[in-house]
């Protein structure tokens, strides 16, 4: 199945915490993003893109206090007690999100494979349309370090407009626990998933 890494997803108890673990660990500041009002949570950015890894981000991902509370579990394990303990400890690489041409297609891949991936959401912000599949239950999926398919239907992407960052993706392995390896200003940087045991 043809899939390429869209974006990480660090998350962090708030988004200002996010955003100084950013300048502290990546030694650059993340551009503003926006809210997920269905959600929420809100989110930074910030361009990672590299030649291996094209139209690649990084999300900085928190739990909005201003928002309502969604009507359905939050997505990537966020309103699990042991995550949000985590995040307690401070920000981290939480998940990625994988770019496929066609959603439907892979989700009916996995679901062959025996893996439940969930049903398929749609979200927008501007040009840029997007769909992506969400477990009810807002689970990541474990099996082999699976990530959450995204299939962008807009004519925009987020690293249209994110400035250069002189951040790079050099390398994702995510077979036995996730972990990126990133080229940046304070040299490279190998980030390790959160690892907090889920009931």
């Amino acid at each position: 199945m043809s899939m390429e890494v869209d974006h990480l997803v660090i998350a962090a108890s708030t988004l200002e915490e996010g955003r100084k673990w950013c300048e502290q660990v990546l030694g650059v500041s993340p551009q503003p993003g926006g809210q997920h009002a269905w959600m929420g949570t809100h989110n930074l950015l910030l361009n990672i893109s590299a030649p291996n890894y094209p139209r690649c981000y990084l999300e900085i991902l928190a739990i909005d206090p201003s928002a309502p509370a969604p009507a359905r579990a939050r997505w990537f394990d966020l309103d699990q007690p042991a995550v949000q303990a985590k995040l307690q400890e401070g920000p981290g690489l939480l998940h990625w999100v994988a770019r496929v041409p066609n959603l439907d297609a892979a989700l009916a891949y996995w679901q062959g494979e025996g893996v439940d991936a969930g049903q398929p959401v749609e979200g927008s912000r501007g040009d840029m349309r997007w769909r992506l599949a969400l477990r009810e239950d807002g689970r990541r999926l474990r099996k082999e370090g699976l990530p959450t398919p995204i299939e962008w239907s807009g004519t925009g992407h987020p690293t249209d407009k994110l400035p250069e960052s002189g951040v790079q993706l050099l390398t994702l392995e995510a077979r036995d626990g996730l972990s990126a390896t990133l080229s940046t200003p304070k040299g490279e940087v190998t980030l390790q998933a959160i690892e907090a045991t889920l009931d």
